[in-house]
């Protein structure tokens, strides 16, 4: 796999993307190199004073200047450090100068250009001092006085350089070329062949004559081929140790990158699936269905007060060309849906056929009874609530629990007034379409009961959050014995929502499946879609039943 995504010899990445990122970063190492690369500069100052006999004034400013710079670089690459050395032990304010040091040192260390500014310029720092002790030999002079030496018998005083400490420098040169981090190793591998090759080309066909007077430690053994044969044994180990050292760079970079995205990936699966849970399930259920449901434990809820609500579409033909036009009124119905679920708990059940279920009331604060899978129901409402009650404003606290409860019957009706006005903007909008205008004329019917409730998850796999109960079935109830464009209303509910101001409207006594004859109430709506407030007179006047007598209009 590594053959394949980076490359044989100069070790790129075959991917552009990954070796520019792979290049662009931080080099955390940079004061570190800066200090090395120092320090061989100043031993190549130290040679070129050494060898400079003639004294040169334009060498000694070269020289002068190479340090004034190349100490500016390092102190530049290491005052954040030092500072932080310094004041380790204590706050310490610093100044705008220091604050303006550390952030350019921040930004050599994170600029690859600005590293590779400052790599380039160390190299040519060195090329040229070795050029200036090269050049500062007379071949000629040197020559003669070899040669003087030679014929009157005496030790040879003029020395142009030491070859072997010219090679050794040279040697040095190549190693800080090599392993100056975060630096492109193709460029470093250019470079320190540029470098070989030049010094050998120029060292051993010009300065033969240096070379055989310095000798070897093989006396059989010519020394330019000695010179030779270091140059290459440290280019060949410094580029193979280095190649090894890079290539394992790049494989933890490259496997951190699959790591990091594969991290990513999963956080975006485990929000997605939280996400489809969340649309699935009550936010409340959702943690107790990945520990508890999932592992096939039952779960229920019990609840005193629940509102269930059935809305059904009316003269509609569920066929494939209205199915459209079905799951747009279900997209807003749960935009809708929306503004009441994070609020006032208004849940969602499930869709079947035209009709929509919703409940109000799923909390487990109102629950009395909760069973965690464990087979045996953990205690009511009190110690539910101990533990939200750090949670709850202090205008819920003001209500007792039974207000509380009934009031879900009041939100619940809110909702279903909603839908009413949302699907009366439906068809005003496709009425205004040009298509046929008998395509689209439902209306909705809507039944609400309200009493005590079981809620549970039913299955382990396509999970489904349901309720069952007396109230369940006599919103069912409600709904398929209403009127289109019509609230329908059990009589305990009717009592519940007259303690809010609303009236409702007696209509007689209903048949109901397994039930008989019941009597049931319209909610009272205008012809904008707004509640009827209730009058002076009682429901029990306007009303011709007498069972009805406890209510209120």
């Amino acid at each position: 796999m590594s053959r394949v995504e980076i490359g044989t010899f100069f070790l790129n990445f075959r991917n552009p993307a990954l070796e520019y990122n792979y290049l662009h970063q931080p080099d955390y190492m940079f004061k570190y190199s800066v200090l090395l690369a120092w320090c061989c500069a100043m031993s190549l100052i130290y040679l070129h004073l050494l060898f400079d006999d003639k004294h040169n004034s334009s060498g000694l400013y070269f020289d002068l200047l190479t340090f004034v710079t190349l100490s500016l670089i390092l102190l530049l690459a290491w005052y954040k450090k030092i500072c932080f050395w310094r004041y380790s032990m204590h706050c310490h304010n610093y100044s705008r100068l220091s604050c303006a040091l550390f952030r350019m040192a921040d930004s050599l260390q994170c600029s690859l250009l600005k590293r590779i500014t400052v790599y380039t310029y160390f190299m040519i720092t060195y090329i040229l001092i070795v050029y200036m002790i090269l050049d500062n030999c007379n071949e000629a002079e040197f020559q003669l006085a070899m040669i003087e030496s030679i014929v009157y018998k005496y030790e040879q005083d003029a020395k142009c350089f030491s070859s072997w400490q010219l090679s050794c420098s040279v040697v040095l040169i190549i190693f800080m070329t090599i392993i100056f981090t975060r630096i492109p190793f193709t460029m470093k591998i250019i470079a320190s062949l540029f470098i070989s090759v030049i010094y050998s080309s120029i060292f051993l066909f010009q300065f033969d004559d240096v070379i055989n007077d310095g000798g070897a430690t093989n006396p059989y053994f010519p020394p330019e081929y000695a010179h030779l044969i270091m140059i290459i044994i440290t280019l060949c180990t410094l580029y193979l140790q280095e190649r090894q050292a890079e290539f394992n760079n790049k494989i933890n970079y490259k496997w951190r990158e699959e790591l990091l995205k594969k991290q990513e990936d999963a956080r975006i699966t485990d929000q997605s699936i939280t996400i489809l849970l969340h649309n699935i399930l009550p936010a409340h259920v959702v943690n107790i269905y990945l520990t508890s449901v999932a592992k096939c434990e039952l779960y229920y809820e019990d609840y005193e007060m629940v509102a269930v609500m059935f809305a059904s579409l009316q003269n509609f033909d569920l066929t494939l060309p209205n199915l459209h036009i079905l799951n747009d009124i279900i997209v807003h119905f749960d935009q809708i849906l929306y503004f009441y679920r994070e609020d006032n708990l208004v849940e969602k059940i499930k869709i079947v056929g035209c009709t929509y279920m919703a409940a109000c009331g799923l909390d487990l604060r109102f629950s009395s009874l909760i069973s965690n899978g464990t087979g045996r129901g953990d205690s009511v409402f009190q110690e539910i609530h101990r533990e939200r009650v750090s949670d709850e404003s202090a205008q819920m606290a003001n209500y007792t629990l039974t207000e509380k409860r009934e009031e879900v019957v009041l939100v619940l009706t809110t909702f279903a007034l909603d839908l009413m006005r949302t699907l009366w903007v439906c068809k005003n909008n496709y009425m205004n379409l040009s298509m046929d205008r008998a395509v689209f004329n439902a209306d909705i019917s809507i039944g609400i009961s309200c009493g005590e409730v079981m809620a549970g998850v039913v299955g382990a796999s396509q999970v489904h959050y349901d309720i069952w109960g007396n109230a369940v079935n006599m919103a069912s109830r409600m709904d398929s014995t209403g009127v289109a464009g019509e609230i329908q209303v059990t009589e305990e509910t009717a009592v519940i929502l007259s303690k809010y101001g609303i009236e409702c409207n007696y209509r007689g006594m209903t048949f109901v499946k397994g039930l008989g004859m019941l009597p049931t109430y319209f909610v009272g709506i205008t012809s904008s879609f707004e509640f009827v407030n209730i009058g002076e007179k009682s429901l029990m006047s306007n009303a011709s039943n007498p069972h009805s007598s406890e209510t209120s209009t």
